[in-house]
This record gives C-alpha cells, structure tokens and sequence, in this order.
C-alpha cells in the first residue's frame, strides 16, 4: 500500500449503506474535490437485514438459511430461504442501478454468489449422506460463508456506483471466495491492500474477511467491525470514522424526546465498552480494543448530518466536569439468584455458575453477590438460562435458584465522582414511582445501575436522563468535539 498523505479508515454500517443517496452525497462526495476524494480507507457492512436473512434474525431468533440449515440435513427448506435472499439483492440492486450494464454486472454478481453457495451446501449434503460424514463437522464453515455473501454485494455494488460518479473505487473482496488457503486475518488484509495507491485509489473492502480462525468464530456478529478496526491498525490510520444511522446521545432520543437529548462530543474507550454491555454498541469491545491500544482515536458520525463533526472517542478523554453522559441500559434481562445457606466460607459455587452459563452460552450483563447469595443479570434466551438452573440445581440440590425477567438501568459518563449523584439518582427514580430492585457503583465511576422492573424501563430513563442530563450543567468539553 503506498499514499503521502495521512488516511482514514471507515466503515459504514449496514442501515446506512442501504439508503444510498445519502451515503454516496454524505460520505463519499460531501465536500470533496480530486484533491481530498482520496486517502481514505472504506469497510462495508451488508445492507440492512440481509444477514438476518443468511444467518438467523440477531433480535427475535428468526432462522435465517444457515439455521434452517444446521436443522435439517436432508429438507429443502434452506434452498428456499437462500432463493428468497437471492431475490432480495436483486430487488436491492434494481432499485440502486437504473442504468442496464450496471444493473447486469451487479446481477450476474449476485448470482454468482448464491448459486455458487448453494452448490455447496448440496455437495455438503450429498457427502454427510454417508454414514462416515456428519453436517455438524462442517457447520462452522457454512456460518462463515454464508455470512460473507452480504458484504461481499455492498462492496461490490458501492465500488460500481463510485465508478459511475467518477470515483476511481477499487472492489477489495476479502471474502476468500474460491480461494484455496486461509491465511490469518493480518496477512489477507496485508495482501489484499498491498498493490492499493490511496492517493488515487479509493478502495471499498468487505466487512467479512476469511480467515484461518474464522470471523464468525472470533467475533460473532461484529467482525465487520474487527475487520475495519485491524485495517486501522495494520496501516496506522490516522484516525477510525464509523458512519451510523444516528448521533451518539445521551439517551434514546425516541424516549426522552429530540430536544432534550444531548449530542456526546467527546468520551473514551471505557466508555464504548460500557455502552457494548448494555447492547447500544458504539464500536464491539475486540475492536475497540486493538485501536485503544494503537492509539488510534474513533469518530463516529451521522450518515444523514455530514457537516457534524461527531463523536470522537479516544483513551485518555476524561470529562472536565463530573457528570453523566449517557443514561441506557437493557430490557430482557434475566436475573439468575443462586441462594445458599451454606455458602460461606466455602469455594466452588461461583466456578460452577460460570461454568453452567458457559456451557448453555448464557451472556453476562453484570453480577452480585453476598454472604450467602450470588445473582448474575443475564441475556440470553429464558429456555437457556432454565437449563443453567437445571443444571445447577442437580449440581447443588440444596440451593434454592430463581429466575426472573428485569431490566437494567445505567447511567455511563468518563467521570461519576460526583457528590449527590447517586442520590439524584435514586431520588429521581423514586420520584417516578420506579422501585429498585437492586443497584451497583463500582469504584472507578464510570457507571451505575440501576435494576428495576421491566415495566418501568421508558420512565426509569426518562426519569435519570431529566435530573441527571437536561438539568445539569452543560460540559463544553462533553459536548464539543
């Protein structure tokens, strides 16, 4: 890779990358000449939607065809669901290209990709017919490749788009298609960008990239984000601009309402990992980390608000004043307690909970615990987190074990150590009416929850977010990137 002048990195996220008028005006050209239109590095999600499709819905659990997949080895009903994916990006790409050459090249793409898969998995089911092969043994691999399938149309449709507006955009498949070898994650980015000039080149990179561990495996449903973060550092990028459907502010402006929300200037790497936990994800912790560690600062900004500098997250922003940034948190939350008599004193019990949450792949919000009592706040499927009790249950027959739905509240800034803000806090809930049914500060003050019934969640945030944002003084430093 060779270019001057200091790059960017950047990704566009899923919801933004569909509505592609705005991202080509906003991101792509907003402001920029043959002067500025390069040094830039940009990684794409799929459109919005189309991996639920390919994988399995990420909010409801909705089999998407990898699911319908790994459920019945010898049912027809994945090649439907692959046909009907297949229809969608045509529709996609019908509504993006009105040009016909453009609308045939992203078409025959397009093709190429779903009847190559489902060759695939016909040839995979052919083989596990025989009693010495079994579909489990090549799961793995199906999730990867059907994951990559959505980005690898968005790059390559975003590259042909930019090339019709002049744009000298270079289409970097990651993907590994048809490939025969999978290097590691470093060495298929290295390579992938080694012949790229970013003085006059603008290259569009797959949110995928196959790799020996597999993206999937390393990172789940973030690994656009692992991708974008390791190009980032592998090249030294100047800075890390991820393009979202939204502001980051202080809370859900469709809760507490658009005029009273504060647009968040300025905030830090602790604080990303926060807002991960509580499910508002400004980048996933794995890629957070490796750009804190490189020093690499992260703007996150609004697709539909170019001229707003955003949010720029580093690791040593801390706010001037102590306050609150953020008010979030979580609905769907299951309270797992673990309570015996006879726990004190003794070692084992918390080792065995663990062991029984990951073994049922139960996440963990946060946790408690007493003399005799240990609580873990979780999110994951009711039916999972019953079988964690099952099992402790047979483990530990004299404990009593209950699990109840909640939600958590958490107020997040860089700096809490502020005297009466707890109390605020507290107040402003009871205020409401919303009854604690258990509350954490831990000691480095970068957040506080709150656990409550899942029926007062909208007014718990309503409530913390007026007394502990709307009627606070404004941070300039918070507020201003």
């Amino acid at each position: 890779m060779s270019g001057k002048q200091p790059h960017t990195v950047e990704k566009i996220g899923g919801t933004s990358i569909a509505d592609t008028q705005a991202v080509l005006d906003n991101i792509f050209l907003f402001k920029r000449n043959e002067r500025n239109l390069y040094n830039r590095i940009f990684v794409v999600s799929a459109y919005s939607g189309l991996t639920d499709l390919l994988i399995e819905n990420k909010k409801t659990g909705e089999p998407g065809v990898f699911a319908h997949f790994a459920s019945a080895e010898s049912d027809w009903t994945w090649g439907d669901a692959l046909t009907a994916v297949g229809q969608k990006m045509r529709k996609i790409n019908a509504d993006m290209f009105k040009d016909r050459s453009d609308l045939t090249a992203a078409d025959n793409f397009v093709l190429e990709r779903i009847e190559g898969v489902r060759s695939c998995l016909l040839d995979i089911q052919r083989l596990c017919s025989f009693g010495h092969f079994r579909v489990d043994d090549h799961l793995s691999t199906v999730r990867e490749m059907l994951s990559a399938l959505g980005e690898a149309q968005s790059a390559h449709n975003t590259a042909l788009l930019l090339r019709k507006h002049g744009v000298n955009a270079i289409f970097v498949d990651l993907t590994g298609w048809r490939a025969d070898e999978a290097p590691t994650l470093d060495e298929r980015l290295l390579n992938a960008l080694s012949e790229i000039n970013l003085d006059k080149e603008l290259p569009i990179l797959t949110g995928y990239a196959h790799c020996r561990n597999g993206m999937m495996h390393d990172y789940g449903r973030g690994y656009t984000e692992a991708t974008f973060s390791r190009v980032a550092v592998l090249t030294n990028a100047a800075e890390a601009i991820i393009h979202k459907e939204f502001h980051l502010s202080s809370a859900d402006p469709k809760l507490v309402g658009e005029k009273n929300v504060r647009k968040i200037g300025k905030t830090n790497y602790d604080v990303a990992d926060q807002l991960s936990n509580m499910g508002m994800e400004a980048i996933h912790p794995k890629a957070a980390k490796g750009l804190r560690q490189a020093g690499i600062p992260l703007r996150v900004k609004n697709t539909f608000d170019p001229s707003d500098t955003g949010t720029v997250i580093s690791g040593d922003y801390i706010s001037d004043e102590p306050g609150a940034e953020i008010i979030t948190g979580r609905k769907n939350v299951l309270a797992l307690e673990f309570f015996e008599q006879d726990m004190v004193g003794v070692k084992g019990y918390d080792a065995a909970i663990l062991a029984a949450l990951a073994r049922h792949r139960v996440a963990i919000v946060s946790k408690s615990s007493n003399a005799n009592t240990i609580t873990h706040y979780l999110y994951g499927s009711l039916k999972a987190a019953r079988r964690v009790s099952a099992d402790l249950e047979e483990k530990f027959p004299s404990a009593s074990i209950a699990v109840r739905k909640v939600a958590i509240l958490s107020v997040i800034g860089s700096d809490l150590d502020r005297s009466g803000l707890t109390a605020a806090a507290v107040s402003a809930l009871s205020d409401e009416g919303v009854e604690l049914l258990g509350m954490q500060q831990p000691m480095r003050h970068v957040d506080i929850q709150f656990v409550i019934d899942e029926s007062d969640y909208d007014k718990g945030v309503v409530a913390l977010h007026h007394a502990l944002v709307e009627t606070a003084p404004k941070n300039k430093q918070r507020n201003a990137a």
